[in-house]
């Protein structure tokens, strides 16, 4: 592992220069290298940005095959078989920003909405009455005097909502970049996870990409994390658009912001988030990407990251099709989102896909219900889990625990707990008979032989009634 030295920025951290020559000597490995780092990555250590690198030159079938298999080998020691869903909310489309590839983008022509509280708390009900248990606030970045406050607000109602199928237990936030006091006004309102994408390291194609609005300040952007983190905030997530830049330039990048975050605070990021260029109305550079990412360099991408940040989570939207997301869980993932809407509304008066007002498209249209079966029925667990958050299991905590693999034995009872109250509460009944046999299964062969009886108590205290049960 690389040792970064305390004080040194995003910026710092994050060499264009250093990626671009890393990925020319990486080119044309030798087998024996590969190999090599293939054992290395199944100790669970990560690799460094040269180990990497060299991953993204394989191409010869033999090797991919072989860097799949540590991939799933890694996945299944760090998570085992279980699958985090969530929903992203979406409460305005303004935005003073003009990025190139959003439908939001001030530019675009279409119509701008901003969600009234009473129709926060409809959305909320509605994911609430599908199953869901975790939200992705997002909104776009609207820079008036009351959009923080609005903000609190918003995560407030978010929260307040309950039905007979439950309440939101972690709202996690993707919005734009913030200042230390905002932070911490935001850790205070309970935040999970806070995301921002740097969409490309690449300084010079943000800057093409971004030309107008705040977002234009790569340097602003790349340091919320450091901010965010300052501020107290425990677990923030990164990503890449991939489809900007070259999507080996972007891993190597964020394996970088990675291992930054990790040594000056003890903590890196809890996810990284995947997600590829999809169209958007009014976007040229959604409409055209200028730096395409095959399906092929897709898995392949997503394996690394998986290798090279084994304790982080991997965040797949619905971007992918349902075919795609599938092969993917093997190889990395271990977050999706489910049922998504990519505009403000879309989910209590049921927007459909084809609306003016999406921030992108999506390509796995399926509801919630559907995702859940099809998962169990490849042999995963469905998670709403929140009980790390809950227990206080975050930052560093919580690397403590998912960096030698230790998490899974934590995370997998209370998967199943929240999988049977979605069984019982939202499941139909193929799904609910598809879900039953996962958890049987899941008692029998994974569940340390001392341990069942406590779970099985708690499952049955759930059919019974009783909600919330985590360890």
């Amino acid at each position: 592992m690389i040792a970064l030295e305390r004080g040194i920025t995003a910026v710092d951290a994050i060499d264009p220069n250093g990626i671009a020559t890393c990925l020319e000597q990486a080119a044309l490995p030798e087998k024996s290298r590969v190999r090599g780092i293939l054992a290395r990555a199944r100790t669970l250590e990560g690799l460094t940005q040269g180990e990497a690198a060299v991953l993204t030159a394989v191409t010869e079938p033999e090797l991919l095959h072989e860097l799949f298999d540590a991939a799933r080998f890694v996945k299944n020691e760090i998570y085992g078989r279980r699958l985090v869903l969530f929903a992203p909310l979406y409460y305005s489309s303004f935005c003073r920003n003009n990025c190139l590839y959003c439908g939001f983008r001030r530019e675009n022509a279409q119509p701008r909405r901003r969600l009234e509280l009473a129709e926060v708390a409809a959305e909320t009900r509605t994911l609430i009455d599908q199953g869901h248990k975790r939200v992705l606030v997002i909104a776009g970045e609207e820079g008036t005097a009351g959009a923080f406050s609005y903000l609190l607000d918003v995560l407030a109602t978010v929260y307040e909502q309950k039905t007979d199928r439950g309440e939101i237990r972690r709202v996690n936030l993707e919005t734009a970049p913030m200042t230390i006091p905002q932070f911490r006004e935001l850790k205070a309102a309970r935040i999970g996870t806070y995301v921002v994408f740097q969409e490309t390291y690449h300084p010079e194609v943000y800057r093409r990409m971004h030309p107008g609005g705040p977002k234009a300040d790569y340097r602003w952007r790349l340091e919320t994390m450091d901010r965010a983190m300052e501020a107290g905030i425990d677990d923030v997530g990164i990503g890449a658009l991939f489809g900007l830049h070259d999507w080996r330039f972007e891993v190597l990048a964020l394996l970088a912001h990675a291992r930054h975050l990790d040594a000056r605070y003890g903590a890196g990021p809890h996810t990284i988030s995947v997600p590829r260029i999809e169209p958007a109305p009014g976007a040229p550079a959604a409409l055209n990407p200028p730096n395409p990412v095959s399906d092929a360099d897709f898995r392949k991408l997503v394996a690394i990251l998986r290798l090279a940040v084994p304790y982080t989570g991997i965040i797949l939207s619905t971007r992918e099709s349902a075919d795609l997301r599938r092969e993917l869980f093997d190889l990395g993932v271990s977050q999706l989102s489910a049922g998504s809407r990519t505009s403000p509304g879309g989910y209590h008066e049921h927007v459909g896909g084809d609306s003016a007002t999406l921030q992108f498209s999506v390509n796995d249209n399926r509801g919630l219900d559907e995702v859940v079966a099809d998962i169990a029925a490849h042999g995963y667990i469905p998670s709403f889990c929140t009980g790390c958050y809950r227990t206080g299991r975050t930052g560093h905590d919580f690397m403590e625990l998912a960096k030698p693999g230790l998490i899974r034995d934590r995370c997998l009872p209370n998967a199943l707990l929240t999988f049977q109250e979605y069984l019982l509460d939202c499941a139909t009944p193929g799904t609910r008979e598809i879900g039953e046999r996962v958890i049987e299964e899941a008692l029998a062969g994974e569940i340390p032989a001392g341990e069942r009886p406590m779970i099985r108590d708690a499952l049955e205290r759930i059919r019974q009634g009783y909600r919330d049960l985590f360890l």
